[in-house]
């Protein structure tokens, strides 16, 4: 895929894996829009890169969802929606006393999942339109194994995987030049991670190998540890699990 003078709208770029988004994708050529929930995050980062375009928009919201739409279709829309907003809630997990656990447990499928579809059915007709265009959805490692302290957010990204696939072969069958891509890392150093003490990929890495990814028309991007579970995970299923809840991570359940 060709990503030069390419319009790419970047959900959840004022940080971690969306903001090294931005700086690579300007590289390649690109023109970028993101999007984010704090206007301040939104100025420093237009302030850096005066090219882009920022806009306040939460995707777990219907009305951002369609402002943000008509906004993007005044601009002359785009080639590229990059679904990288994400959310992670502790509170959310099993077992845990909370009043907010299923409270938080919705908004992480309404972000992760559902502002994913909310996105998709907005700009599908936009994308069709295009000679060449995209839609990238990020899951994650544990869209193949659960871990057990993050068990809404697990779910969540298997949800999307397979939502993922059956888009990609849906729009294969209408014949459209829409392609699908999904990228799925494994844990990546950045705010959402910070109190774990797993093995890290930078996003510098993560985004480098979606870009490679999506120039040789590679739909499925593993990344980093994530290619090694795929396999141990089909073979030894069992091993895969304990690789993922390993007997500290479950510690923090007690």
């Amino acid at each position: 895929m060709e990503l030069k003078n390419k319009t790419v709208l970047i959900t959840g770029g004022t940080a971690g894996i969306g903001l090294e988004a931005v700086n690579q994708f300007l590289n390649e050529g690109s023109k970028v829009i993101i999007t984010g929930r704090d206007q301040i995050k939104l100025d420093k980062i237009k302030q850096k890169h005066p090219m882009i375009i920022a806009i306040k928009s939460d995707v777990a919201i219907e009305e951002d969802a369609i402002s943000l739409f008509q906004q993007i279709e005044r601009l002359g829309g785009i080639d590229i929606l990059y679904n990288n907003a994400g959310v992670l809630k502790l509170s959310s997990n099993l077992g845990i006393k909370s009043d907010s656990h299923l409270t938080d447990a919705e908004y992480e499928m309404n972000v992760n999942y559902f502002g994913v579809i909310r996105l998709n059915n907005l700009f599908i007709e936009m994308l069709k339109s295009k000679k060449e265009s995209a839609i990238i959805n990020t899951t994650s490692l544990l869209a193949y194994v659960p871990s057990v302290n993050e068990a809404t957010y697990s779910a969540s990204k298997v949800a999307l995987r397979f939502y993922t696939e059956t888009l990609r072969k849906h729009l294969e069958v209408m014949q459209n030049n829409v392609k699908v891509f999904e990228l799925l890392p494994p844990v990546v150093k950045t705010e959402m991670t910070a109190t774990r003490n797993d093995k890290k990929l930078t996003p510098e890495k993560l985004v480098k190998a979606l870009i490679v990814g999506l120039k040789k028309n590679q739909f499925t991007i593993r990344v980093g540890d994530t290619k090694l579970l795929y396999i141990v995970n089909r073979l030894w299923p069992k091993v895969a699990f304990g690789i993922v809840n390993s007997k500290e991570s479950l510690k923090q359940l007690l």
